[in-house]
This record gives C-alpha cells, structure tokens and sequence, in this order.
C-alpha cells in the first residue's frame, strides 16, 4: 500500500521503527486514559503492528509522527464492512487532524477497497472524538451499554457510530 495524503497529514504503512514513537503518544496520559495498555506499551505498539487482522497506518504531521490509525475488515460478504480506530498525540488535538485522518482512511476504503458502511466506536463521554468522526460523515447509531470495562474496573458506555460511502464528506 502506497501512502494515503489528506490536506494536513500523510497516513503510511506503520513499520517497526515507529514503534518507539507511537508508543510515547500512547504512554501520554490523554491517550492511554483511552486507550490503556500495560507496563510495556512499546511491546503493545509492536504487537498491534504484527496482527494480521488489523492493518496500521503511522499518522505524520509535517513529518513528525504525530498517531496511529488502524482499521480492520469483516470480510463476511452478507456483513462486509470495515472499522476503524485512532489515536492522537494531544500536542495536535483541536487541529482537525483527526478528521482528516478519518476521511483520509475512509475515503481509501470506500474508494480502493470498495466498502459500503464503515463503523468506529468511541467511547459514549468522548465528546472531541464524537465530534471528530461527525465530521468525516459518521453517524450515531446507538449506544452500546457497558460496553468498555475502565482502568478503574467499571464498565463504560460506547457510541457505536456508522458511515454509509454516499455519507463520506469528502
């Protein structure tokens, strides 16, 4: 795969050295409120880029490795859709470059890989990601009850949205 360009970032295959980066983005405290992990995220980051299921792409921002976003693909064809995940280093947050990584990454599955409905599912009290995802065109679908166990060992709710190819603003 070739490197995705959006108005502000450059998306590519993520490689192993990108590891120590990505995971000092996920040792910040915003992300890993989000995203947890255990004592050795660089182990994590390393595994997350070895999973055959899960395909990661390195976020660079004038160069600088500034996150990650990864998607996956349910392949079942009465259920064929992809999903995605990110993270982002909070020194960009407020930036819109979330958003133009979604879009980015969403405008290549609907257009290289020929998905319909693409989904992503922050958490329900993620107020920035929710809006985020709004404005590559996701759509709230519902909230999933208890769906996220916390680092404090409660459950947490998630908002399941969805993004139809015709709804990708583009």
């Amino acid at each position: 795969m070739s490197d995705l360009h959006g108005a502000a970032v450059v998306l590519r295959p993520s490689v192993p050295g990108d590891v120590p980066a990505l995971a000092a983005v996920r040792a910040t405290p915003e992300v890993r409120a989000r995203w947890r992990g255990g004592d050795d995220l660089v182990e994590e980051v390393a595994a997350d880029l070895e999973d055959p299921d899960t395909r990661c792409l390195t976020v660079r921002h004038h160069g600088r490795i500034v996150g990650m976003i990864q998607w996956y693909a349910e392949d079942e064809p009465d259920y064929r859709h992809a999903g995605i995940d990110l993270f982002l280093d909070p020194s960009v947050h407020g930036r819109g470059l979330g958003t133009d990584a979604v879009r980015t990454l969403a405008r290549h599955l609907v257009d290289d890989h020929g998905f319909h409905r693409l989904v992503i599912d922050p958490a329900a009290d993620n107020a920035a990601a929710i809006r985020c995802y709004e404005k590559a065109g996701f759509r709230p679908v519902g909230v999933m009850r208890q769906y996220e166990r916390g680092a404090d060992g409660t459950w947490h709710d998630g908002l399941l949205m969805d993004l139809l190819a015709s709804e990708l603003v583009r």
